[in-house]
């Protein structure tokens, strides 16, 4: 699918603080006012009730840059969102269940505005549609989305020359693995995924897939020996080059990502962890910085394979990738 105008990651937004007179100026309903800054790219959280969304709401109130401007969800409807994510104190934004209502009243401020949209997929397509419409920029981060759904919003956002951002993960971590498994992947004939998930629902997950599809579609042939085996305790192959997947269901344990490659004499071995939500919150701030500078869709991963590339161009051996993957996300972040 060629690409569209979705966000790239990066800049830093001028953070500019002044003073406010002694008399107090009364305050919108639905926006929120703290560290007022022309700059500050007013972001509305749409799912703001649910588990990533307060999270959401913390992460983007303590950053540079950036301030909560608006909250959407179905629950908690009128409640204050600080109270919500259980802040030192509110911010004077309630919950709304009208998107139309928090957008319009986003866009009379002129300035620039993003909506991170974590609903559901079958509200993607509208959500999108009404933010472009009053001149704001998405970050979509919502799982099993389908392909239909990405091909149309990336048509759409590109002929309207206004940038969203569809991101399969938040996970810094999650693409870095990706990057490495494709960078040890011409290295490895044989490869395995095994990971693990708390719910038994959609595996293999969309990281599982992603990774499996990377590998598949760089003219490898992967575990020759038993390539055409269909026991069922060898795991689901996805693709066509022989990449298997193995998914476990694991109460209790973090979601994790496992990949094995391996020739004889040796294996070498990627994992990834999340243990909650926070992890994902350093690539949301990323993905807002970055769209709004967009002018057509993209995906999330495309822009940290770009940030790294130079870091990859020289990593062959195992330790020199994880050491130019660790500086070049230091760098970065």
């Amino acid at each position: 699918m060629k690409p569209t105008t979705m966000a790239a990651l990066g800049s830093q937004f001028p953070f500019t603080m002044y003073k406010t007179s002694e008399k107090k100026r009364p305050r919108s309903s639905i926006l929120c006012s703290v560290q007022p800054s022309q700059s500050n790219i007013k972001v509305i959280i749409n799912g703001a009730a649910k588990e990533i969304g307060r999270a959401a709401v913390i992460a983007v109130t303590k950053a540079r840059g950036m301030e909560v401007a608006g909250a959407v969800d179905s629950h908690s409807v009128g409640e204050d969102i600080g109270t919500v994510c259980d802040m030192e104190e509110p911010l004077e934004i309630p919950i709304l269940n009208d998107l139309t209502m928090v957008l319009g009243s986003i866009s009379q401020l002129k300035e620039t505005g993003v909506v991170v949209d974590f609903t559901e997929p079958s509200k993607v397509y509208e959500n999108v549609k009404q933010a472009t419409a009053f001149g704001m920029r998405s970050v979509v981060y919502v799982p099993r989305l389908k392909v239909d759904t990405v091909a149309a919003l990336s048509n759409f956002c590109e002929k309207a020359s206004m940038g969203c951002l569809v991101a399969p993960t938040l996970s810094i971590g999650s693409i870095l693995l990706q990057q490495a498994a494709i960078s040890a992947s011409f290295h490895y004939s044989n490869v395995e995924i095994v990971e693990s998930r708390e719910n038994p629902q959609d595996l293999p997950s969309s990281d599982a897939a992603q990774i499996a599809k990377n590998l598949s579609n760089l003219g490898q042939i992967y575990n020759r020996e038993d390539i055409s085996t269909e026991v069922p305790a060898r795991g689901q192959v996805i693709g066509e080059d022989g990449v298997r997947v193995h998914s476990l269901v694991l109460p209790g344990l973090p979601s994790s990502t496992n990949v094995y490659f391996s020739r004889p004499g040796e294996v070498y071995t990627l994992k990834h962890d999340i243990i909650n939500v926070q992890s994902l919150m350093p690539g949301l701030l990323l993905a807002i910085r970055k769209v709004v500078r967009l002018k057509v869709p993209l995906q999330f991963s495309s822009i940290i394979f770009f940030i790294l590339y130079c870091q990859m161009l020289s990593c062959c051996l195992s330790v020199l990738l994880c050491q130019n993957l660790v500086y070049g996300l230091e760098k970065f972040l």
